[in-house]
């Protein structure tokens, strides 16, 4: 998600000694250690993919397989951590609120969450994990009794479900350059735009009919 800020070469977080560049930061190596944006400190440098670092946040959602609709949103600061750590903070809160410890609850996710550490995290909040499973290589996270399952197939395939929310947040939302600042207006913001999805996508269940023989 990217921020909406008025210093796009961003203020310098230690003594200037540059002899005053004037805001120009040709040439000049920037992070989060050594840099801030002046207007929005929540803001971090973040490089996403093949793109240049830009000063972002992230949003992340967790969705019902059966159909589709967002029952957790939530913005963190960008970091390479903040996936992993967000899905961990939603999945407890849906396991909570089944009532029953003995629910069962699956979580399907692409290979970036295939990590034993929250393979195990999944364990310990008695999850079972559906993460796509990393083949290049590494050991792995997921075993093959559960990947060969007819249930992990499905959530491989519904876990697709959850781009169709992010791409109208992007398109038809307000999300994919925000212009409020601070994490909790933008936190704020995005749940109230996922929150709108969900009374579109329930319109469009509701036109939904079965197809007579």
């Amino acid at each position: 998600m990217r921020r909406w800020h008025a210093d796009p070469g961003s203020g310098r977080t230690q003594e200037d000694d540059d002899g005053g560049s004037g805001g120009d930061f040709k040439g000049q190596k920037r992070s989060n250690e050594t840099h801030e944006s002046k207007t929005d400190p929540d803001s971090r440098l973040y490089r996403k993919g093949k793109t240049g670092s830009e000063l972002r946040s992230m949003r992340h959602t967790l969705t019902n397989n059966r159909h589709g609709l967002v029952v957790n949103a939530m913005v963190t600061q960008a970091d390479g951590f903040a996936e992993r750590e967000a899905a961990k903070a939603m999945i407890w809160d849906a396991r909570q609120a089944t009532g029953s410890a003995e629910a069962e609850v699956t979580l399907g996710a692409d290979k970036g969450y295939g990590a034993g550490e929250i393979i195990e995290a999944l364990k310990d909040m008695k999850v079972t994990a559906h993460v796509a499973q990393n083949k290049s290589g590494r050991r792995l996270a997921v075993a093959d009794e559960i990947a060969q399952s007819e249930g992990y197939a499905i959530s491989q395939r519904k876990r697709k479900l959850i781009e169709q929310g992010f791409g109208w947040a992007k398109f038809v939302g307000p999300i994919r350059q925000v212009m409020v600042r601070g994490i909790k207006k933008v936190d704020q913001s995005f749940v109230l735009t996922m929150a709108a999805y969900n009374l579109v996508r329930m319109r469009t269940l509701a036109e939904i009919r079965p197809l007579t023989p």
